[in-house]
Order: structure tokens, then sequence, then C-alpha cells
């Protein structure tokens, strides 16, 4: 069973589906380790009533990103994380990060990558009227939302769409699809999925 460590900014509705698919036995993994980088979010709440550790802080305490990365990095080893799970961390992972855990970052974005990455992809995807948005999971690597794509999947943008119906219907794909490629991947290193491979 591996070792992951979840990190989350906000909400942490992922993070949620993702300790409900370990409790149910979907999700063959062990959560070690919660890191959030804004105190007071509400991920911190939902980890403390599972049990689960937390390593929290302020990026405005430290000197530098590569500062707060390497502390984390420590928080990592001491938990035995072996896979670092991003579901709504609204950093961009630098240098130290990546390059203790280069191809053992996965993160889940709300569109279908490469179109309308960063920030408010819902609200890019509306602006442009787009007719498909959907939800990309990918290996992390230096750029933004640039990494290989593991896996996608697309919901039509209907012609009275609102924000916050779509972001209903993203939102129902990425609490299934999460735990369901977290779990082959991590279980037998290979995704199948809609007739898409991909082998770590």
């Amino acid at each position: 069973m591996k070792n992951i460590a979840i990190f989350a900014s906000g909400n942490g509705s992922n993070f949620q589906a993702i300790i409900d698919r370990v409790h149910a036995g979907d999700l063959t993994a062990h959560i070690s380790l919660l890191v959030c980088d804004r105190p007071g979010a509400y991920c911190v709440e939902r980890a403390n009533a599972a049990g689960i550790p937390i390593f929290v802080f302020n990026p405005k305490d430290y000197p530098s990103k590569a500062d707060f990365e390497q502390k984390i990095c420590e928080q990592l080893t001491t938990a035995g994380v072996e896979w670092v799970i991003l579901a709504g961390y609204m950093r961009l992972v630098g240098p130290t990060l990546l390059k203790e855990y280069e191809g053992r970052i996965l993160n889940i974005h709300p569109s279908l990558l490469p179109e309308f990455p960063g920030k408010d992809a819902v609200g890019q995807a509306l602006a442009a009227k787009a007719k498909w948005s959907g939800v990309t999971i990918h290996f992390v690597d230096d750029g933004m939302d640039t990494g290989p794509i593991i896996v996608q999947e697309r919901v039509r943008i209907e012609a009275n769409e609102t924000r916050e119906s779509l972001q209903r219907k993203i939102q129902g794909i990425e609490h299934r699809l999460y735990p369901e490629i977290l779990h082959m991947l991590l279980t037998r290193g290979e995704v199948k999925h809609d007739e898409k491979t991909s082998t770590y």
C-alpha cells in the first residue's frame, strides 16, 4: 500500500472524495499527510475529522519558495510519503519538490488541457463560449498544467450553462475519476480508462 500526501488549498472536496474511497476500500492507499498552504482552509477540518496528520504553512513566513518546499520535503520524508497528489493546491510546484518526487506528482484540472490552464478554468471556458469542458488528470512538470496527460473526461457545456451548474458537473466527474485513476496507478502502475492507457 502506497503512502500518499494530499496537497490542498481550500475546501478540499476532492480530498474528501479520496478519503471516502480509501475508507470504502475502493482506493488502496494510505493518506499519510495533508499539506495546506492556507491556514484556516476547510480542508484542514476534513483532515482533522479523518485523523489525518497535517502540515499547514504560510508561504509568507519563508524567504522563498525553495525554503518552504524544503520544509515540505522534510515533512513528506518523515511521513514516508511516496506519491504527492495535488487536489486543489493553488501553487505551482517548484524545482525543490519536483526534484524529490519527479514522476510521482499528480494533479487534477477542471478543463480539457491544454485548453484553459491555470486559475478559473470554468470561467475561462464559459467566457470562450466553449462547447465542451471536462477534467484532466496529469503528471506534474515545471509548467502550468503542462505535464503528461494520464486521462481526460469531457462534459458538454449547455447553452444555458451557469458557472455553478458547470462546476457541479465537473466536480461530479472529479470526485469519481480521481480516486479511480489513483487506485489503478498506485496498485498496477498503469491506467486504463475509456480505451486510453498510460503506463508509469
